[in-house]
């Protein structure tokens, strides 16, 4: 961590940076791990590093979706607003394993408790259930960025947040139409809309929110998307 000045930034993300993430291919095959931060600095995504990660959407019982504003305080896309979770699982032995996608499931679920303070029995491993995967780039501020193959997971389960302030700045619900009124008036309000959630709205999203009740005849398991 040494070579990169992070005297600027807040020191709570500047301990997570050091966290390792997952290396993989462009087939999600897992090829060894890395630093949070070299998998975010765009030197190192233009040379290859790509690494895995994940994306949860919960609804709640009235088919809202649960949105959060990123903190102020976070390095890559602070002040954005985005799905409900959003992370990577760790190269730890809980979150490497892939069958049935459980290593990204428990990285979510611990996730959702860091960020919104939402507890494990409110969202049960089972309850995240799994669409697909997509592989984007997404730069930042032309320091840092995003290199992803995205596991998707959706949940329509009521849930109690607390926020930590270090992570999430705000949340709310919105309705379909509510969100889309977003992402079409973002720019003109200056609103600041994360990359990977503008993609997955603008190319699945809508159909997927359209077919809470049915998500499996949406699933693609053996998909990655690549865009």
């Amino acid at each position: 961590m040494s070579a990169f000045d992070f005297s600027a930034y807040d020191p709570e993300q500047v301990r997570l940076m050091s966290e390792m993430c997952i290396l993989v291919d462009e087939n999600d095959k897992a090829i060894g791990a890395e630093s949070k931060k070299n998998c975010h600095l765009m030197t190192k995504i233009n040379e290859g590093l790509l690494h895995r990660a994940f994306s949860v959407f919960i609804f709640n019982s009235e088919g809202k979706l649960l949105l959060q504003q990123r903190a102020d305080e976070k390095i890559t896309f602070p002040g954005y607003w985005t799905n409900t979770c959003c992370s990577h699982p760790l190269a730890v032995e809980d979150e490497v394993e892939e069958e049935n996608q459980m290593g990204a499931r428990r990285a979510a679920q611990r996730k959702l408790d860091h960020e919104l303070g939402i507890k494990a029995h409110q969202i049960p491993l089972e309850k995240l259930q799994f669409l697909t995967k997509i592989h984007y780039l997404a730069p930042s501020d032309g320091i840092w960025g995003e290199h992803e193959v995205d596991y998707i997971f959706i949940a329509q389960v009521n849930v109690d947040t607390e926020p930590s302030p270090n992570e999430v700045k705000a949340v709310k619900y919105v309705t379909k139409a509510e969100l889309q009124e977003l992402f079409e008036k973002a720019e003109e309000k200056g609103i600041q809309m994360t990359p990977w959630f503008r993609l997955i709205a603008e190319n699945f999203l809508y159909k997927w929110w359209d077919n809470l009740d049915n998500l499996s005849n949406c699933a693609e398991p053996n998909v990655i998307h690549h865009m």
